[in-house]
């Protein structure tokens, strides 16, 4: 069996991610819009990502971060993931400092690091695994 390498460049289908904006500061109950948001433009590009505009969210906090995280829960459930475009620096301090890591893009469209949102996890200092035994007295109450 023989294989002739196609000459020329390779036909490539690229399908553009849609853009959600979000505008000015973000509330806990505009999370199932949002997330409704994401899932329905997941499904209607194919692109299997959906770029999240964050460059007008001003100061960022924890409700930001929670909208964030559950966008993405949201998009993952769904089978794509969002990127973030235009984020504060203290945006990305704040994702830092809780364990979270977002795959960023600028405006151009190239993709830049940190990867996809994964929580960091530092391993547990435990004491070695030992038998505990406990004295028990006649006429303790079983907990």
């Amino acid at each position: 069996m023989s294989y002739v390498p196609p000459t020329g460049l390779l036909t490539v289908d690229s399908i553009e991610p849609a853009v959600l904006v979000l505008p000015g500061l973000v509330t806990r109950d505009e999370v199932p819009r949002l997330c409704e948001a994401v899932r329905t433009l997941l499904g209607t590009t194919g692109a299997g990502v959906v770029v999240c505009d964050v460059a007008g969210l001003g100061p960022p906090g924890l409700t930001a971060v929670d909208v964030l995280a559950r966008m993405e829960l949201a998009a993952r459930r769904a089978g794509g993931r969002i990127r973030l475009r235009g984020p504060d620096p203290a945006l990305r301090a704040l994702l830092d400092l809780v364990g979270l890591r977002f795959e960023t893009c600028d405006g151009s469209g190239s993709h830049g690091l940190p990867g996809p949102v994964e929580a960091e996890r530092q391993p547990e200092e435990r004491e070695p695994a030992g038998r505990v035994q406990e004295e028990v007295e006649p006429g303790d109450a079983a907990l």
